[in-house]
């Protein structure tokens, strides 16, 4: 292959750019004394391009005549110093951090790549061995696809159902979706992915890492792979493992986006911008490593050769640098605006909010960019506010705009549900949006996205199933993985034949679900808990890809129970608003209601006083919700409040003790009359009508909604 002629281009944008007529291409190195663009054919053969533009730290060169599909990479010149921070090596092909699809994959198994067990600090050395062979490719990318039509959903915060999912184990299973759609972008937006994810009421998915990424060295050696993908290695690439066999990932994860919006379903991305696939300072080099190290990675002051690690992965990004954050916001604008997502979760957001001294900083320089992008301000922001730095816990304090999985609600609700009484108060809080945590800076109860498992820990069924981890297959002798799970196993750990375990397992489950459901917030399920999906009591099995992540849609009487319990609590959820508020409830009463907005009692029917709060005797609960002047608040975009609505109360009744507990019905003046909408006991009187003030008994660890009833 040949290159007839090369002009100095643009230095804007970055990356590839096809423009009918050749390629720009463009790529910022501040430390970079020279760079070098290769090209390859068919064949493998490179062809290379020194690069001698230079522009604001931009090397950017055009060439004539090149089409989507060529095959690209960088090599970057300079000094390979590692004690200074630079690990510059141009025998090193670089994957381009704008790339927005590659081919080819990284040899973790070949002599360049091997696993250094025994290597050490001190064997950092210029490394003169060529590893284009063993290494990706970037691709020229063509953006043309038919958007015709698409819309978006823009569902309001207040009416919004999360689903957390992985994209090839959700279908990878599925007797309906067709064997070649199976484990792929187009197989989650089949027609049976679509008609279960409706008939659970999602109205948001929330996929885990769909961006390339590599396989870390140490899983390789045992023989895994790196399922979960949070490891990226391109923020712009979709991952061709969820591309069908010889098919397109950027045109089919279009064509998933398109499909899933015209069923009114959201599209939200889990994002891994707080650290790459590159590992420590013992890691692979294939893209920002090389490229120009003292930019993209935060540096220990007093070792540069080492990474400051906020992530628990070996590196940080370098978010308070400019070029960091251009490269961030970059990414996310393509996939928000050329790729039509619809929000993003941060993982480990917390590591992009960090001064350079390492403290955490609301007003950071990452979230004051966001916050300002005319794009990046009206998608749905959703951060994990937790990472591996000092203070890392920073549940309720991110800006306005944001939204965050709340940890305090998953660990309270599982707390209750045990049977501890201590948690009561707390559970208040997280039953009613986390106002203690959201309410002081101007956020609603959408702040709080409540949940009760994800991807990284045990299963629903598995939450009630074991009281240990189990995750003696991952090789990692047991080690990984959370010790504190506040689960349970009720009586038996594991599997069992047991009825009255079994019962008692299924009982509780229900009972997490319905608080779920009945909570203010948005509500968010993980994967295969409708259908009782058990991961063997393994809580960290991020590096299974196999039917132990996969969802098993066998489904018998004791997973379709579970299913149709689900559906009909998100059937209770859409019809009262008074379950999805847009404002903080106040304990006190709206215009032209007749009692407070919601008012708590004890399972005596009486009100529930301070010392009630303070010394629980018992983990039990109840409260009833006025559905006067429900107002759903603002939607993702800020567009004025949707018109209030008005509906009959709803009185919840929680019994989280080991021992049955009689509850009373409100006093006459709170409702004459309740019917039953959802009831956990083994047999559920779903439909019965009481009169106020009468005496009901809950079996242990069983919930009851009731809904005021015309007498």
């Amino acid at each position: 292959m040949t290159a007839e002629r090369v002009d100095p281009g643009d230095p804007d944008p970055l990356g590839a750019t096809w423009d009918g007529r050749g390629v720009n291409f463009a790529l910022f190195s501040e430390n970079a004394t020279a760079a070098t663009l290769c090209l390859f054919d068919g064949d493998g053969r490179e062809t290379r391009i020194g690069v001698p533009s230079r522009t604001a730290n931009v090397w950017h060169a055009y060439v004539p005549g090149l089409a989507p599909g060529q095959r690209y990479g960088w090599r970057l010149h300079g000094p390979y110093d590692p004690r200074e921070g630079n690990r510059f090596n141009p025998n090193k092909l670089l994957v381009d951090p704008y790339a927005r699809a590659l081919d080819g994959a990284v040899d973790m198994r070949g002599p360049v790549f091997a696993y250094p067990r025994d290597r050490r600090l001190d064997d950092l050395t210029f490394d003169d061995r060529d590893d284009a062979f063993a290494k990706p490719k970037a691709i020229v990318a063509n953006d043309a696809f038919d958007w015709a039509g698409d819309r978006r959903p823009r569902v309001p915060w207040a009416d919004s159902v999360l689903y957390e999912l992985h994209v090839k184990g959700f279908t990878k299973l599925h007797p309906f979706v067709s064997e070649e759609l199976r484990g792929t972008f187009l197989g989650l937006a089949s027609d049976a992915a679509i008609a279960h994810l409706k008939s659970v009421g999602v109205t948001t998915l929330e996929l885990l890492p769909v961006h390339e990424h590599l396989d870390e060295p140490g899983v390789v050696a045992r023989g895994m792979v790196n399922y979960w993908g949070y490891s990226t290695l391109g923020f712009f690439a979709p991952d061709r493992r969820f591309a069908t066999p010889g098919g397109d990932a950027v045109r089919e994860f279009k064509e998933m986006v398109k499909r899933l919006h015209a069923a009114d379903i959201e599209v939200i991305l889990d994002v891994v911008y707080n650290h790459t696939c590159e590992g420590d300072e013992l890691g692979p080099t294939v893209s920002l490593r090389g490229i120009d190290n003292r930019v993209y990675y935060r540096l220990k002051p007093h070792d540069p050769r080492q990474y400051i690690d906020y992530s628990g992965c070996g590196n940080t990004l370098n978010a308070p640098h400019p070029q960091v954050i251009k490269l961030v916001c970059d990414s996310l604008r393509y996939w928000a605006s050329e790729m039509h997502v619809d929000g993003f979760r941060f993982d480990l957001a917390p590591a992009l909010a960090r001064t350079p001294a390492g403290d955490f900083d609301r007003i950071a320089t990452f979230l004051a960019a966001v916050h300002q992008d005319p794009i990046l301000s009206r998608v749905k922001l959703i951060a994990e506010p937790w990472d591996l730095g000092t203070a890392g816990y920073q549940v309720g304090n991110f800006p306005v705009l944001w939204s965050e999985w709340n940890g305090r609600y998953r660990y309270t609700t599982r707390a209750f549900w045990r049977g501890e009484p201590k948690v009561v108060a707390d559970l208040g809080y997280r039953l009613t949006g986390s106002s203690d945590l959201f309410a002081d800076d101007g956020r609603r109860p959408h702040a709080s996205v409540n949940f009760l498992t994800t991807h990284d820990g045990f299963t629903l069924r598995d939450l009630v199933s074991y009281e240990t981890k189990h995750n003696e297959a991952n090789g990692e002798d047991n080690k990984d993985g959370l010790d504190g799970n506040t689960s349970q196993n009720c009586g038996v750990e594991g599997e069992t034949l047991d009825p009255q375990v079994i019962a008692m397992r299924r009982r509780i489950a229900r009972s997490l679900l319905s608080t779920l459901f009945v909570s203010q917030g948005v509500p968010m399920l993980g994967m295969g808990d409708e259908v009782w999906r058990t991961q063997q009591g393994n809580n960290n099995p991020y590096c299974h890809d196999s039917p132990l992540t996969w969802v098993n849609w066998q489904i018998d009487d004791e997973k379709r129970a579970m299913l149709e319990f689900v559906r009909s609590l998100a059937s209770v959820r859409r019809a009262h608003p008074a379950l999805r508020r847009g404002d903080f409830l106040r304990g006190a009463p709206l215009p032209g209601a007749r009692a407070k907005d919601i008012v708590w009692l004890r399972p005596d029917g009486q009100e529930m006083r301070a010392e009630d709060w303070a010394a629980p005797e018992q983990a039990a609960l109840a409260f009833r919700l006025d559905s006067c002047g429900v107002d759903h608040g603002r939607n993702a975009e800020g567009s004025a409040p949707g018109g209030k609505t008005r509906d009959a109360a709803l009185f919840v009744m929680m019994n989280g003790e080991r021992e049955p507990l009689r509850f009373a019905l409100p006093a006459p003046d709170l409702g004459a009359a309740w019917t039953i909408l959802v009831d956990t006991r083994d047999e559920p009187r779903t439909g019965e009508t009481a009169r106020a003030g009468a005496l009901v008994e809950l079996e242990q660890g069983s919930l009851v909604v009731w809904v005021e009833a015309e007498i």
